[in-house]
């Protein structure tokens, strides 16, 4: 279902500013104080906290598209809070019902230079998806719902448009990839070589050596493909398959 956004699509200016952004978590910090702000962080659950915070590095919260993924990974919603330029983004990922919630449009969202968002903070989300919210009647759900989109088309263009570009940790290494046979790619709306190699991987398992020496690709564009594939639910990862061994054992010999 489609709903009028929170955020009117023809002016962006009305997203927070970076500044007021930073004053509201100092303010927060220091009303609720230390102990009910880890009480807040608890409710994302311990193991997605812990996946969240390895990505952590001199204070930044790490890349978009790992945050994603450990927040697929887990199942969890979130709140992601993202800074583009000098203004703030609210993106609320809902992962068990393949939904994800922005205060524009997703044409405006997709549109922008995904390689400059950058991740200042995360928190349990404050809205619900549509299955857990309860009906208030037409009126008031036309007028006041949020804008649901499906999640799986926005974890693409991250993957391919983002400022990753090396595989995800749980991907990589010594491994040979397929895509399942019964991953569903018409929502992708995939072209040209992309298409190709989505369909070839549907019927063979290749290694990131194989795949980068495709038509059309490299290893970086062969990597950014995957991860877009793995954050699908649709990648087969075989570490025990002869694709890699046999890349692990020419790997080696040319080392």
């Amino acid at each position: 279902m489609h709903f009028r956004p929170t955020v009117p699509v023809d002016d962006p200016a009305e997203l927070m500013r970076v500044s007021a952004f930073r004053r509201q978590l100092d303010a927060g910090a220091s009303s609720t104080g230390a102990d009910e702000m880890a009480t807040r962080n608890s409710a994302l659950g311990p193991s997605l906290l812990q996946d969240l915070q390895r990505f952590e590095r001199d204070g930044h919260k790490g890349e978009l598209l790992e945050v994603l993924a450990a927040c697929v990974r887990h199942g969890r919603s979130l709140l992601v809070h993202l800074q583009i330029e000098d203004r703030m983004l609210p993106m609320s990922v809902f992962p068990a019902d393949r939904l994800v919630h922005l205060p524009i449009e997703m044409e405006r969202f997709l549109s922008m230079p995904l390689g400059d968002l950058r991740v200042a903070a995360y928190e349990p989300p404050t809205l619900r998806p549509p299955a857990e919210s309860k009906p208030r009647g037409l009126g008031a759900l036309l007028a006041d719902a949020p804008t649901f989109e499906p999640l799986g088309p926005l974890l693409w263009e991250l993957a391919l448009r983002g400022s990753r570009d090396e595989l995800l940790p749980e991907i990589a290494g010594v491994v040979a990839y397929r895509v399942a046979p019964g991953m569903e790619l018409r929502a992708l709306k995939l072209t040209g070589s992309l298409a190709t190699a989505a369909q070839r991987l549907q019927r063979e398992t290749c290694s990131l050596r194989e795949i980068a020496a495709w038509p059309s690709f490299d290893r970086q564009r062969a990597m950014r493909m995957l991860n877009g594939l793995y954050l699908q639910a649709g990648l087969i990862v075989s570490r025990t398959h002869p694709a890699a061994i046999n890349d692990h054992w020419r790997s080696s010999t040319a080392a």
